[in-house]
């Protein structure tokens, strides 16, 4: 299929061909019939892209604050590796398009293969032939709406979101500032509504096209009489509100709304303004109020929401995002707003370079709805394409998933080891084709099939969100390849039974990414206590940061939280250097009132081990970042051992401290002895019963915490 996508290395624009999504519960398959470009945040988003380096930085500081904290947490030469990766990606643009389902897998059955839908979603309803959309931002079109109009669905519920933040009344008197896409079309939503409307540009063209559609009267900014026209129409009181949809580098949007509201006024930000806000003489004299409408309206930024497909109740959060895509349909269906004025252009996709050379400036040329369309295909949609044509290794590989740390801590030292990186499987293709340039896969696919029914592909690495990895790993059994999954291995019960059964029955090598025990210092440290025959008291503390409840890690359906999803790394990690099975465990957690804290992500644990160890783990999202992430401590046989944040090492024995240092947590030598096991047709490096005992004592952590009580652990029954 056909894409818009841009490099964001170079900054290239180009028209692609690649494979059609996959789409999974939940979501919904669009052929795309029209999209439209938003030309405001679309040019910026391409400007960004064709910047320098420097250019980037400066654009967006708070990346660049991030890589500064990166850097202080693992290193330059981690960090550098990591921003290479993230920028040498394709990325994709749109977010507003209209079409015909193709499948869906929508949780409530609302959608049938041809229903009209309009969809919106940066990253989902992209300038693509074909889309998939989580079912909360699709909508159905009415029979006497066309698709071209449709197209605008997601442009018209943000400006109705703004005119919601501004709770207009009827008779109500509304500046608009800014007369582009957002702006026409909250004049006419707020004409619609009953309210007389004053438009501002700098533009006389867009003034104009104001006048002729919505707005009582149109302004340019630099008319030396606008503040005079403006008390003439309010009558001398100002506005009731100002709804602010231009994009401005200075603040006097905002400046001059203050000017021209009433007292107790309205401003309403929807464009992006430079927001220096004066408090003198207006805002504290008159009182006024200021409001930030925030995109397409509730839900927005809303994992559960958007996609997890999870609705707010109608009662209490009556307009949603996709209530506002309903809204805005339904006023174009009864002739309440006019949109096919501000198509000014209309190019074929196979054509959109041409489009967005207008849109960057490249070609000078007037425009404002800039339409992008889809001329039917007899052919059907493609779901691989070949990349490279490398030839077969002793060891071919394939992934499922190729995420930020598939990219930075595992295609590299898989790629190292010399292996045939074969295919690489994601749920979008402007992804999957990144990863497989980037890399050298052979093919690249969006269909986990494709890779399962390669019979060149012998080995699997899984990463993908959490709850998917069981599914997975056992698809990947079934189908007679090696298979190492990231962790966790399993995130319920019944998860963690299905896989056990899947391993007796197809008995293939099995690795979960359980990578400290491979890194250089808890190797090092491990020697000193083996063999002593004295049981080891380990105490490990994790100032793990914290992570949000909407972060995807938190959430049950996706990454089934921080016990399940990280601190499976130290029960492993103690297992490692106690060389017994855990037999117990207590967890209790602290108890804050405070709703934005996971109080689970706080947790002190203990975990008694067969051969009298302890392992006491102090697991911290209410730290500061300043402090090293990682500290572990082992006492026994005479002897301490320190691993600080997996830098370096230290022995304390015989009164005196040796040192060791060897930085890493283990990622290269975990993955590079897995294909050499692989390799020499060994079983993985971790053994079945072990990786399963870890896992199994998460859930026990869980039943801790939910009881009170400690909890036994045994993994007999289940094996």
């Amino acid at each position: 299929m056909k894409q818009v996508v841009q490099n964001f290395k170079t900054g290239k624009l180009s028209v692609e061909d690649l494979p059609m999504p996959s789409i999974s519960t939940g979501m919904v398959l669009v052929e795309n019939e029209y999209s439209l470009i938003s030309a405001g945040t679309e040019k910026s988003t391409v400007k960004v892209g064709k910047a320098s380096l420097l250019g980037k930085a400066k654009q967006r500081p708070d990346l660049v604050a991030q890589v500064l904290r990166n850097i202080k947490k693992e290193g330059l030469a981690a960090t550098i590796r990591k921003v290479k990766t993230r920028l040498d990606s394709l990325k994709a643009l749109g977010y507003s398009t209209s079409g015909t389902v193709l499948t869906s897998m929508d949780k409530k059955g609302e959608f049938k293969k041809g229903d009209r839908v309009a969809c919106a979603g940066q990253d989902y309803a992209s300038h693509a032939e074909v889309v998939a959309v989580p079912q909360n931002l699709v909508v159905k079109i009415p029979d006497n709406v066309s698709a071209m109009e449709a197209s605008f669905t997601t442009l018209g519920a943000i400006a109705l979101q703004g005119v919601r933040q501004a709770e207009v009344k009827l008779g109500e008197k509304v500046c608009v500032i800014g007369l582009g896409l957002l702006g026409q079309i909250t004049c006419q939503l707020l004409k619609a509504n009953g309210c007389s409307v004053l438009g501002i540009d700098i533009s006389e063209r867009l003034v104009q096209l104001a006048k002729e559609n919505g707005a009582n009267k149109a302004l340019n900014r630099n008319d030396n009489n606008l503040i005079a026209a403006c008390e003439h129409f309010t009558n001398g009181h100002g506005f009731d509100s100002v709804i602010i949809t231009a994009a401005a580098s200075t603040n006097d949007p905002v400046v001059f709304s203050t000017e021209v509201l009433r007292k107790k006024g309205k401003l309403i930000i929807v464009g992006a303004v430079t927001m220096d806000i004066p408090r003198e003489p207006h805002f504290y004299k008159k009182e006024l109020e200021l409001r930030i409408s925030c995109s397409y309206g509730p839900g927005r930024y809303d994992v559960n929401y958007e996609e997890l497909g999870n609705d707010y109740p109608y009662p209490y959060v009556r307009w949603t995002e996709k209530r506002n895509m309903e809204a805005f349909l339904d006023l174009l269906s009864n002739g309440l707003i006019n949109v096919k004025h501000l198509i000014s252009h209309n190019f074929e996709i196979a054509d959109a370079e041409k489009a967005y050379d207008i849109v960057v400036g490249n070609v000078s040329e007037p425009y404002l709805g800039i339409v992008l369309n889809y001329p039917p295909r007899l052919e059907k949609y493609s779901t691989a394409f070949k990349s490279n044509n490398v030839p077969l290794a002793k060891i071919n590989v394939g992934f499922i998933g190729a995420g930020n740390f598939a990219q930075s801590y595992l295609i590299p030292n898989v790629k190292s080891f010399g292996v045939n990186l074969n295919t690489v499987v994601t749920s979008k293709g402007i992804n999957a084709k990144s990863v497989a340039t980037k890399f050298g896969f052979n093919t690249y696919t969006t269909a986990i099939g494709d890779l399962l029914m390669n019979r060149d592909v012998d080995t699997v690495f899984i990463a993908t969100p959490h709850t998917l990895h069981t599914p997975q790993a056992i698809e990947a059994m079934k189908a007679d390849k090696n298979v190492f999954v990231e962790k966790p291995l399993a995130t319920t019960l019944d998860q963690l039974t299905g896989i056990i059964e899947a391993k007796k029955s197809y008995n293939k090598p099995l690795m979960v990414g359980f990578n400290r025990r491979f890194a250089t210092v808890s190797q090092y440290i491990k020697n000193e206590f083996s063999n002593s025959g004295e049981p080891i008291v380990m105490n490990i503390r994790v100032n793990a940061g914290f992570i949000p409840k909407e972060h995807w890690m938190q959430i049950e359906d996706l990454g089934a939280g921080r016990i399940i999803g990280e601190m499976c790394h130290f029960v492993d990690l103690m297992q490692f250097l106690s060389e017994s099975d855990p037999i117990e465990v207590y967890a209790t957690s602290i108890a804050s009132a405070n709703n934005k804290i996971t109080n689970y992500d706080n947790i002190a644990i203990v975990i008694t081990f067969r051969n009298g160890s302890i392992g006491n783990l102090l697991y911290l999202s209410n730290g500061d970042a300043a402090l090293p992430k990682e500290h572990i401590e082992i006492f026994g046989a005479g002897k301490v051992g320190v691993i600080n944040d997996f830098k370096n090492a230290e022995v304390y024995k015989n009164g005196k401290r040796i040192q060791s240092r060897h930085p890493g947590k283990g990622h290269e030598q975990e993955v590079k002895l897995f294909l050499k096991n692989m390799l020499e047709g060994n079983d993985a490096p971790v053994s079945f019963r072990s990786i399963c005992l870890t896992t199994l004592t998460t859930f026990k952590i869980i039943d801790s915490l939910n009881t009170s009580l400690p909890q036994k652990i045994s993994i007999d029954e289940l094996l």
